[in-house]
């Protein structure tokens, strides 16, 4: 995948769910992996010619794994971009004064929250996150498998106690296209030192998920497909609540 389908399938995201409006400053979490890498090159390329006019800030909370951030923030310079590198102690609190055996969800609570902070502060309204294809399915079968309920994330949240946005992009991107975008670019991919890596439920539920596919062609996209025809929150178009209301509207005037 060249940048310019990149380009295409995100602008398809943001236009169906308006992600992005007039004035928007956009903080873009930057993990170091190959998503969130090529969601900085997407909103990148995007903010040139988008109709309504947005800038972004390129944000990485550092876990305190040691991992250099250099190679980042040379892209970063590169793209024209601000980076700002959020130093955190939460390996530290998590392996090695918690003991966490369960570490993700307190991990994933603690980055959101550095996060969201450092956001604020750069006057920031709007969070990006590296959400693609897949990780929408991979949710949606981990609540279905853990939970009992067919539930994903949204492509789009508000959270008023921060009064900020989280958009996702990416969402209508394969996975297998952004490994090929990596490789076609050589993006500046960290390694992920964390020790919980690949021994995780999502990283059972992404190797379950490779498998069906495999076995049964095309299931994925059909998983994809029933969450978009879900009437899942936040999954409905808005060019569909649109349509929506003009024909309710319509239909009370002429009754």
């Amino acid at each position: 995948m060249n940048l310019q389908q990149v380009l295409s399938v995100t602008r398809k995201a943001i236009d169906e769910f308006q992600m992005i409006q007039e004035g928007d400053k956009i903080a873009v979490g930057i993990s170091g992996g190959k998503d969130s890498l090529t969601l900085l090159y997407a909103l990148n390329g995007l903010k040139r010619f988008y109709p309504q006019h947005f800038t972004i800030e390129a944000i990485t909370v550092d876990l305190g794994l040691g991992a250099s951030m250099e190679p980042i923030q040379r892209l970063c310079d590169e793209l024209g971009v601000h980076y700002t590198p959020i130093p955190t102690e939460i390996y530290k609190i998590i392996f090695e004064d918690r003991k966490e055996s369960n570490p993700c969800s307190l991990c994933a609570k603690m980055r959101k929250g550095a996060l969201n902070e450092v956001a604020k502060k750069l006057g920031c309204n709007k969070i990006a996150y590296a959400h693609h294809k897949d990780d929408v399915v991979e949710t949606m079968l981990m609540s279905l498998i853990y939970e009992g309920r067919f539930h994903t994330f949204s492509p789009v949240t508000y959270w008023d106690r921060m009064d900020l946005t989280l958009i996702r992009p990416m969402i209508f991107m394969n996975e297998a296209d952004v490994i090929g975008f990596q490789h076609k670019y050589d993006l500046p991919v960290v390694q992920n030192r964390c020790p919980a890596d690949g021994r995780t439920k999502r990283e059972y539920i992404k190797n379950l998920l490779r498998q069906l596919n495999l076995e049964n062609p095309g299931v994925k996209e059909r998983m994809f497909a029933a969450v978009l025809s879900g009437n899942l929150k936040g999954w409905v178009p808005a060019e569909k609540i649109l349509t929506s209301n003009t024909t309710q509207q319509t239909t009370g005037h002429q009754t």
